[in-house]
Parts: structure tokens; sequence; C-alpha cells
């Protein structure tokens, strides 16, 4: 039998993945680079195991294990072989997208406990919870988890009106913060031209279908289009889910009309997060519906303006001292043009305005994995 510090701990991670969804595959790489990470500072190996909808393209993706998420005996076999099960990252417990989301991931959670696994919730987005049924299966699983983190206090409050114990629930900014650009990164920066004065700024763009009539995106539309008429820019839609985003991008970019000497382009989806991220990273500035794009500028000092569709949204630019620039519901062209050419004037001020905010929340965003694999190392003591 080896010691405990060459024991290799066995950890099912359960969440949105295999979907291919650009903002929760990154969720996934940043959490197995923390706790690979973690795990080697406090002298132990991890090995993870997936529940991914696509677990072979999961397997060539990260490397690591990983079974279906809707195969009830893969996932029972895959939970009773491990030392414990990581709910998360991501919006897991709600209701606005279907009914059957919140049951299944504690559903899965409930399985683990009841083979005896410790469970950790790592770094979710609780609500909206608009069946207030589902609160009890929620609160089942919460109190008999061994760490519970959220990554809002709106979560976190929610979870006390729950009755979870709000001094057991650490507020932890997403895992996303933590992802490290690709290590080729910079030696693709290098061939961008030096002479920056003559550089078209880059406005990232990220949209998705929300409004069934189309109207959040039209407004999207005649905003870009009033900023690329006052000023030379280069706007680079960027599909985080494919192929919903592609389409919403495309319906956008018909509507932009004539748009002087700025250009429009669409870049082609990827499967790695961290190129997404790379991709980000060179903008001057993003506009962002899909959090994980305004997740993505705050990893990379992007300045951004978001636009919101869901409360998790504003709850992630009030972390950044930020409101958005509007809603589905509302957008101004006019405001956003001169609010996005100000940003563009004045990026390096809104960097340093903001530097402190941002470093804090890359600073603790590997605070779930320290903690996950030190409670699970002092448990192996026992």
């Amino acid at each position: 039998m080896g010691t405990q510090e060459s024991k290799s701990l066995r950890i099912v991670i359960s969440g949105y993945y295999g979907f291919r969804n650009s903002g929760d595959e990154a969720v996934l790489k940043s959490i197995l680079l923390a706790l690979e990470s973690e795990a080697q500072a406090q002298g132990v190996r991890v090995q993870p195991v997936v529940l991914s909808v696509d677990p072979n393209w999961t397997k060539l993706m990260y490397g690591v294990e990983s079974v279906h998420r809707m195969r009830l005996g893969e996932v029972l076999r895959a939970i009773r072989g491990s030392d414990g099960l990581i709910s998360g990252g991501g919006s897991l417990l709600q209701d606005a997208t279907s009914a059957k989301t919140i049951p299944y991931y504690t559903g899965v959670l409930k399985l683990a406990q009841w083979l005896g696994k410790p469970t950790f919730i790592y770094s979710q987005g609780i609500g909206p919870v608009n069946r207030r049924w589902m609160d009890s299966l929620i609160r089942g699983v919460m109190r008999r988890s061994a760490y519970v983190s959220v990554r809002d206090a709106q979560s976190a409050e929610l979870l006390a009106r729950m009755g979870v114990d709000r001094e057991r629930i650490e507020v932890v900014p997403d895992p996303v913060m933590g992802l490290p650009l690709p290590e080729q990164a910079a030696a693709i920066g290098a061939s961008v031209p030096a002479d920056s004065s003559a550089r078209v700024p880059i406005v990232g763009v990220s949209l998705r279908h929300w409004r069934k009539d189309g109207a959040d995106l039209d407004r999207a539309a005649a905003a870009l289009a009033a900023l690329a008429r006052s000023r030379a820019v280069r706007l680079r839609f960027l599909p985080f889910h494919t192929p919903d985003d592609v389409q919403a991008s495309s319906y956008v970019m018909e509507r932009l009309g004539p748009i002087g000497g700025s250009t429009a382009e669409l870049v082609a989806p990827g499967d790695d997060p961290q190129q997404m991220l790379l991709e980000v990273s060179r903008c001057d500035l993003l506009l962002g519906m899909r959090l994980h794009a305004l997740i993505y500028a705050a990893n990379a000092r992007v300045p951004m303006l978001g636009l919101s569709y869901d409360p998790k949204i504003d709850q992630f630019l009030k972390r950044l001292g930020l409101e958005p620039i509007g809603t589905t519901e509302r957008l101004d062209a006019a405001q956003f043009a001169a609010a996005a050419s100000q940003l563009l004037d004045e990026s390096e001020a809104w960097q340093e305005s903001h530097r402190e905010q941002i470093h804090e929340l890359k600073q603790t965003a590997q605070m779930p994995a320290k903690q996950i694999i030190q409670l699970m190392r002092q448990m192996m003591k026992r």
C-alpha cells in the first residue's frame, strides 16, 4: 500500500460538458488545471473522470477519463470507483432553460452521497429557481456536501433563503478567471504588427439568440453599425456556442448595413477554450451577451460592455463595478457607440481602474481546488 502522498485521488466531475459550449468547456479546463496544480502542490495526484454527453471527444480534448452523463450504469460505476464527486462549475442549478436540469444535477449528487462519497460544489451560479418544490432538492444535496462554493453573492443569498447555512457557503470567482493563455500565445502574438498607431482597433462581439422575435439582435446590429460608422473598427464576431452563436452572429452581420471604413468578420468556431481566450485577449474592446465572453475579457484585461439577458450577467459585471450597457429589452445605439468609442480611446485608464478587482478575482479563482484537495487529503487520513 502506497503512502498517502503517493495516493491518486479519483474525482468524478459533473457539469454541462461535452456540448462544445466554449464557456462550459473553459470551466472544465480551468477546473482540471486548478486541480492538477493544487494536487501537485499538496503532494498527491488527481485522476479526473468527467461526465460528458460526448465522452470520446472529452477524452481527446483533455486527456482524461470520461463516461456518458446520461447512462446510469456508467455514472454509477464511475462514482462507486471514485474518492469523491465535484458538481460544477456553471449555472447548473437553475430551471430557466429546462425543468429537468435541477433534478439531473441534484440526482447525480444524491447518488454520490447515497454511495457514501464526499461531494463538493465548485463555483456554481445558483438560480433562477422558479419552481419552489425544487428548493428541497437543492437544499438536501447542499447540506450533505463537504464543501460549497458559488460564484456570486446572489447565489449564496439564494441558497441561504433555501435553508443552507450561509457560513458554509464560500463566494469565489468563476473558475475561468484562472484560465491561462495557451503556451503558443507569445509566438502567435509576435505576428501582430508592432505599429499600433496604424492598427484598426478590434471589437470582439459575442451574441446569442434570446428573444424569439430577434428584436434584441436587431438593436445590437444598429448599435454596432452606429459605432462602425463613427470610426474605423474591426468587428470580430466570436461564437461561444455552436451552431446557435454562429447563426446569431450571421443574423446581425447581415443587418449592419453600410459601415464605412470598418469591417466585420466571423471567427471560425474552435473546440479549445484557451484558443477562444486568445481571440478575446487580442481585442481592444468586447461587447458580450455570453457570460464567459465577459469573463474571458476580464481575465485578459480587455475593456468590456455587457448586454444582459440574465441576472448572472449583471452579477458578474457588478463584481467589476460595472453595469450593463443594455439588455435584451433595450439598447440605445448612440449611447452604445459613445461608450464604446470612449473605452477604445481610454483603454489603459479602464485597465488601471479595474486592475485590483481583476487581480483579486484571478488570485482567488483556484480557491475551490485548494479546499477540495485539502479536504480529500484529510479524509484519506481517517
